[in-house]
């Protein structure tokens, strides 16, 4: 069965060969829909912001949703960083044509997220409230961010299904149809929220279920097409089970990828607790901000999985003579996109925000916040592209301890000393680009003592 799989080349066109050939334009082709794919998942958000911003009573709404996003990345991010294992492990199979692997590895990924997907749903009924009311949510904001968290986790099921998906697809350099997929659902769910909101005046519940109806129909179409394709990563879904040694290996990968996650999003409810104690038009400032930062971000983050893609596979086919070559090539991508859309954002960040909501103190703190994290946001997608090579070459503790220490633990570390002295908002935007500097030169050091350990020249 596997030969028959391999030697079929339906599947071919979708793939890239990240095992021969010149690197970097096969590093923009793959990054590109992965970086588009991002952005319309990210929109899914951004739509739900806009909407409550523009269309609802006032400016509550938008604040509710924009409260739950630190808590959301939170809970899920372990989960998630499950996928971040998967990524890596068919890469590197898919690499060496390990078939058998492969095969096993996909029908646990698939089984993993389903199951942790339905057991999400309870953590988010049950943990809304408490944890909501420990990030000091305001009392005029916590019954519809509440609300919000709870429709959203009703479908993390279909979410966590996706990531799962998306990440076998990424492995073999397939990211286009995440794209098609993706563009379709975020049709579905901007109609849905103008009708949910507009028709039906649904407000913070209308904009959750639109995004939660979306999630469902990306989820769905990436299944099909596992289920359907001839392809090495096909799905059976009679035969799913879960592979303990695949488990392992994927949790040795990815949960120090999702605790790291988990703790970054610690540190950034602990700075959302911070903004919040600025009241309600400091919080749907600054959503309005992060929102508009996160499609940056999400630009950068797709050479970061390109990455961890392109390093899996090489390590895999034993390409060593590449690796520090995709990082170089990396590096350079994601400085000149971080430095380019965040001076874009930060040169029209008045209009940009206007979109989000008309009020003039609205605006006035997001222009606070991206004043200081805009411009210099690339060193972020810098340190994030260093943290998927060492995840690529197979070391994933170590970038979770220096992230968690020098860009978590200096953060918290700051909003406990530094803006408790100096209680602003500029103090408190100032700890974003600071960690990242930090982050970075010490997870290039890392990079350099891993990589000796491996040959120079391919065996």
């Amino acid at each position: 069965m596997f030969e028959k799989l391999f030697k079929n080349s339906r599947h071919k066109s979708y793939e890239i060969d990240m095992t021969n050939g010149p690197l970097l334009g096969k590093i923009i082709k793959f990054s590109i829909p992965l970086m588009l794919s991002g952005i319309l998942q990210l929109f899914f958000n951004a739509a739900d912001i806009i909407v409550v911003g523009n269309f609802a009573e006032d400016h509550t709404a938008l604040a509710a949703v924009g409260s739950t996003g630190a808590l959301i990345n939170l809970i899920v991010n372990v989960f998630i960083g499950l996928s971040v294992g998967t990524n890596v492990l068919v890469a590197r199979y898919y690499g060496a044509q390990d078939r058998k692997n492969i095969y096993e590895t996909v029908q646990t990924s698939v089984s993993i997220s389903l199951i942790f997907g339905v057991g999400l749903i309870f953590v988010g009924i049950f943990l809304a409230r408490p944890l909501l009311n420990l990030m000091g949510t305001p009392s005029d904001v916590i019954d519809q961010s509440v609300l919000y968290v709870q429709i959203y986790f009703g479908g993390m099921p279909f979410m966590m299904l996706y990531n799962f998906g998306a990440a076998i697809l990424r492995s073999v350099g397939d990211t286009k149809r995440p794209l098609y997929y993706l563009s379709f659902a975020g049709v579905i769910n901007v109609l849905l929220n103008l009708f949910l909101v507009l028709c039906f005046n649904m407000g913070v519940a209308g904009v959750a279920i639109a995004t939660v109806a979306s999630q469902v129909v990306a989820s769905i179409l990436v299944l099909l097409c596992l289920v359907k394709t001839n392809a090495p990563y096909k799905v059976y879904l009679k035969e799913l089970r879960v592979y303990k040694d695949k488990l392992i290996g994927m949790a040795k990968i990815g949960l120090p990828a999702g605790m790291q996650g988990a703790v970054f999003s610690i540190s950034n409810v602990l700075i959302q607790s911070s903004i919040n104690s600025f009241e309600s038009v400091a919080m749907a400032g600054s959503t309005a901000a992060g929102n508009l930062e996160g499609f940056v971000y999400t630009a950068m983050n797709s050479f970061h999985q390109t990455a961890l893609s392109f390093t899996g596979q090489n390590m895999g086919a034993k390409k060593y003579s590449r690796i520090n070559r995709i990082l170089e090539l990396c590096v350079s991508c994601v400085a000149v996109t971080g430095l380019v859309l965040g001076g874009l954002e930060f040169l029209f960040a008045p209009q940009l925000l206007g979109i989000y909501n008309p009020d003039p103190d609205v605006i006035a703190f997001g222009v606070l916040r991206l004043t200081y994290i805009a411009i210099p946001y690339f060193l972020c997608g810098i340190m994030d592209v260093l943290v998927g090579s060492l995840r690529g070459i197979g070391c994933s503790v170590l970038p979770m301890i220096v992230s968690l220490t020098g860009a978590c633990g200096f953060r918290i570390l700051w909003i406990y000393t530094i803006f408790q002295m100096y209680h602003t908002p500029e103090v408190l935007f100032t700890s974003y680009p600071i960690s990242w500097a930090l982050t970075a030169l010490v997870h290039f050091i890392c990079f350099i003592i891993v990589r000796r350990k491996f040959p120079k020249k391919d065996l």
